[in-house]
């Protein structure tokens, strides 16, 4: 039996990976961001997994919705040439930070360390990471 079924598009893959980024990043629901746009968070579901195709007006809403420029859902998208000056360092070290702040871990500890005022606390905390690396890493 030969299987029918199409795999997503990475730019769409992309796109909704972008959407849930920016979405936790927010604090904001499936289902708010859903409510906002008159759609049910099954259908967001399906835009953050690339299963469905976000059209170019609902797109609008959505990064009207998450106070982001349409183009936030397309940085460092596949095959994207638009870079110029962005080489592939910088673009495997922005992919880094978006896998980083899509992690559970990553939006917690980022959420937390933004509300620390102290900036001294701030970076005895960035110290402490990178001795706790450090140490993982012998």
């Amino acid at each position: 039996m030969i299987e029918n079924k199409k795999k997503p598009n990475p730019i769409d893959i992309h796109v909704g990976s972008r959407i849930r980024l920016r979405r936790t990043m927010l604090g904001m629901s499936q289902e708010k961001l859903g409510e906002s746009l008159g759609i049910t968070f099954q259908q967001i579901q399906k835009y953050e997994k690339g299963t469905n195709r976000v059209g170019a007006s609902r797109l609008q809403n959505i990064s009207s919705i998450l106070n982001v420029p349409v183009s936030f859902f397309f940085e460092d998208a596949p095959g994207d040439q638009s870079g110029g000056a962005t080489g592939t360092a910088e673009a495997s070290s922005s992919n880094y930070v978006v896998d980083f702040l899509s992690s559970s871990e990553g939006l917690q500890l980022n959420r937390a360390f933004v509300k620390i005022a102290d900036p001294k606390v701030r970076r005895r905390l960035v110290d402490l990471v990178k001795a706790l690396a450090a140490e993982a890493e012998e």
